[in-house]
C-alpha cells in the first residue's frame, strides 16, 4: 500500500515528520510493501487555513492513506472523497510513521478529530 507522510525535508525515510499536512514543505510517499519512496514538493504549503488544495498534489499518485499529526476538516473530506484514508499520530521521523502504520498502531482520523485552525497545536512554526 502506498502511504503519504508530510515531511520537512527531502530525506526520505529519515525526514522529520511535519506537524500539519497542508503546510508541509514536502510529501514523502512510501510503498509499504516494496519500501520505494518518492518525494513531492507541496506547492500549497504557504496558505490561509482552508484556502488551498494540497490533497490534489497527491491525488493520482496511488496513495491510499495519509499519516499526519494534524489536518483540517476540508482536507480530510477531500482525501476521503478521493478514496484516501487519513490516520493521525505524532512521530519524529517518517520511518517511525511507516513502521507504526504497518503494525496497525495508528488511529484513523475523522472530520470531527481534525484541526480547526493554524493554532491547533500540530503546526510547525
Amino acid at each position: 500500500m502506498k502511504i503519504c507522510v508530510p515531511s520537512g525535508s527531502k530525506k526520505g525515510l529519515e525526514a522529520e515528520v511535519y506537524g500539519h499536512f497542508g503546510s508541509a514543505p514536502y510529501f514523502t510517499l512510501i510503498d509499504t510493501e516494496s519500501g520505494e519512496t518518492e518525494i513531492i514538493e507541496n506547492s500549497h504549503s504557504q496558505h490561509e487555513h482552508g484556502a488551498c488544495n494540497p490533497a490534489g498534489t497527491i491525488e493520482g499518485k496511488g496513495v491510499k492513506a495519509v499519516v499526519c499529526a494534524g489536518m483540517g476538516a476540508r482536507a480530510v473530506q477531500k482525501l476521503n472523497d478521493a478514496g484516501i484514508k487519513v490516520f493521525s499520530g505524532n512521530f519524529s521521523r517518517v520511518s517511525e510513521c511507516v513502521d507504526a502504520f504497518k503494525r496497525g498502531e495508528i488511529a484513523e482520523m475523522s472530520i470531527n478529530g481534525s484541526c480547526r485552525g493554524h493554532d491547533c497545536g500540530h503546526h510547525e512554526d
